[in-house]
């Protein structure tokens, strides 16, 4: 049963809730916007040029002539091999069909059209992963790349054998015909009757692990990828075939083999478009709903307006954490399942529109609240990591994901007590003692700080888009995510998010070191340097960022700022131990070489 008797409905639903599961399998139909014409088309069209280089008067109805002269239909594929025997020339004719000129630009035509567009959003928000084509243009790969997204493109057998493997690529398009420059493209029923053994394997791979969304293909043309469909063993996810009008003949035989759901269309441009809007109402209402994050914002503003108000406070803190643990009841949070890109991007997505919420206020209290009203940060902190420690089975990582709200609180409170230059209540709060998931007794800062929090994993973080080749994709993705989104709460307007978290970096190393003897800095400091001279610290976008080397790093070499360190405790209050500090993580960035 569809979801309220609307199939498109259904897909955005299944789309969503399935993140990365749905494979797209796209024709001709889908360039048709573009002005990129059909099979069809281009069939008629070279009867037309053929019949009129022979004399012929200009016909209205070319298919009827055809048919009247030839005694049979004009048949694409066939036209095609008559007029090329070889698949440079096909590829020669094809190329004045595809590739545009000045004036198709100028016009907006043969350019990645709204459709085009729609999906490249899909892939960029992780929805589709894998796309098969049998387009020979290359406007998908276009509008991907406007997107900022830079797909694997596999368009032959030796393009296959040397591709990024499925698993490892953001966005994989395959190319069943080839493309419209290589030579080596397919068009005739004989080139289309059967592919390569590579090609099989791989489509076998991708039909069976995943659902598939149709648009733009009749299924009636390519034997071969019909009998791809047909032999898949599994039924596991389901097929929905997007279709003008009414499916028939061939394509209507497949869709009911994997028992599939037809989506009416009116054309494919609205078709995504729709679906793109879709999705993303779906991501948003999963997200809390806004209103009640503004309510929570402006409560906290209040509680914190004067003093008297600090029980309403605590209570909305604790509010907050309730929620966030009661919401782990739901079975998209158990501890539980395979690890894959999708699951693990739904999850942090989950995790951080159940936090927001508590990270606003956490990073209010930070930066305007008192030594009481800190508590309640540590307290709510603390309380988190309780729960997340309760639970000793299931998946390692999603163990660790449990604790997630408590690092985005955290880094809030942090990020604002730096702000507001409170340096004490900041020293103090790094140092709070908690007991981790392994019952370990941490300082703050060593388990939950944004290079030590044990579910910072960058193998995982490596999983959210646009995070897959970042050194530092954890650290980053709260920059340019979560904060980049929430600290104008309680940030100065237009402060650079990006600044402030390199300059608490630095801070973090100093406070780190805390734990060494002064003796065993200075002496590593001493060692020459072909030998390992400095001591390790939690690295994070330091390590690469030119911003930090260039300009953030330059305030901890100001004499008049390291005493104000000192006398708020930092480096135990001795100024010549964060100048070692400092000169030791200056080293071991160093050695880092990522920027």
């Amino acid at each position: 049963m569809t979801a309220f008797g609307d199939p498109a409905t259904q897909l955005a639903f299944s789309i969503h809730e399935n993140r990365g599961v749905f494979a797209l399998l796209l024709g001709s139909g889908l360039s048709r916007a573009a002005e990129i014409p059909t099979g069809w088309e281009i069939t008629l069209d070279l009867v037309r040029r053929v019949a009129l280089a022979q004399g012929v008067e200009e016909q209205d109805d070319w298919a009827a002539w055809y048919v009247e002269k030839e005694g049979k239909e004009p048949d694409y594929s066939a036209l095609l091999a008559q007029l090329a025997s070889t698949p440079a020339e096909r590829r020669a004719i094809l190329h004045s069909y595809i590739e545009p000129d000045e004036e198709d630009r100028e016009e907006g035509r043969k350019v990645p059209t709204a459709g085009h567009k729609a999906i490249a959003k899909l892939v960029r928000g992780g929805y589709v992963r894998v796309i098969v084509t049998t387009n020979f243009d290359r406007l998908m790969e276009n509008a991907l790349r406007e997107e900022g997204v830079e797909p694997t493109v596999v368009g032959s057998p030796d393009a296959l054998e040397g591709a990024e493997p499925l698993t490892h690529s953001a966005c994989y398009i395959l190319k069943l015909h080839g493309d419209y420059k290589d030579e080596r493209i397919l068009n005739t029923d004989s080139e289309l009757e059967a592919y390569p053994d590579s090609y099989n394997t791989l489509l076998d791979r991708i039909i069976d692990e995943h659902g598939l969304i149709v648009c733009g293909w009749s299924g009636e043309w390519d034997h071969a990828l019909r009998a791809a469909i047909l032999r898949a063993p599994n039924r596991r996810y389901p097929v929905f075939w997007a279709f003008r009008g009414e499916l028939r003949g061939r394509g209507a035989e497949l869709c009911s083999a994997r028992k599939g759901v037809t989506v009416p269309i009116t054309d494919a441009d609205s078709f995504f478009v729709k679906l793109v809007e879709q999705v993303e109402t779906l991501a948003q209402s999963q997200r809390q709903n806004p209103l009640g994050v503004d309510m929570t914002v402006s409560r906290a503003k209040r509680y914190l307006a004067k003093t008297e108000y600090r029980i309403q406070l605590a209570d909305l803190v604790s509010e907050e954490v309730e929620r966030i643990i009661a919401r782990h009841e739901q079975e998209d949070l158990a501890p539980r399942g395979s690890v894959t890109p999708e699951d693990f991007q739904n999850r942090v997505a989950i995790y951080e529109s159940v936090s927001e919420g508590l990270a606003k206020v956490c990073g209010l209290i930070g930066r305007w609240g008192d030594d009481a009203q800190l508590r309640t940060v540590t307290d709510a902190i603390k309380g988190l990591l309780s729960f997340a420690s309760d639970y000793q089975n299931g998946i390692t990582l999603y163990l660790e994901m449990q604790s997630y709200p408590a690092a985005l609180a955290y880094q809030a409170c942090a990020l604002g007590l730096q702000t507001a230059e409170r340096w004490q209540a900041l020293h103090e709060f790094m140092g709070v003692e908690v007991e981790n998931r392994r019952e370990r007794t941490k300082r703050l800062l060593d388990a939950v700080g944004p290079s030590t929090w044990e579910g910072s994993d960058k193998r995982y973080w490596q999983l959210i888009p646009e995070m897959e080749r970042r050194h530092t994709p954890f650290q980053d993705h709260l920059v340019d995510g979560a904060f980049g989104k929430w600290c104008g709460t309680f940030l100065p307007p237009r402060a650079s998010v990006s600044d402030v978290s390199l300059f608490a970096e630095g801070l973090t190393a100093i406070r780190h070191l805390e734990a060494t003897e002064k003796a065993c800095l200075q002496e590593a400091l001493s060692q020459l340097e072909h030998v390992r001279n400095y001591l390790w610290a939690p690295v994070g976008r330091g390590g690469w960022s030119y911003r930090y080397h260039e300009n953030i790093s330059k305030r901890f070499d100001d004499d008049e700022f390291v005493t104000v360190l000192a006398k708020a405790g930092f480096g135990r209050g001795d100024t010549e131990f964060i100048k070692l500090a400092i000169e030791s993580y200056k080293r071991l960035l160093a050695n880092l070489h990522w920027y």
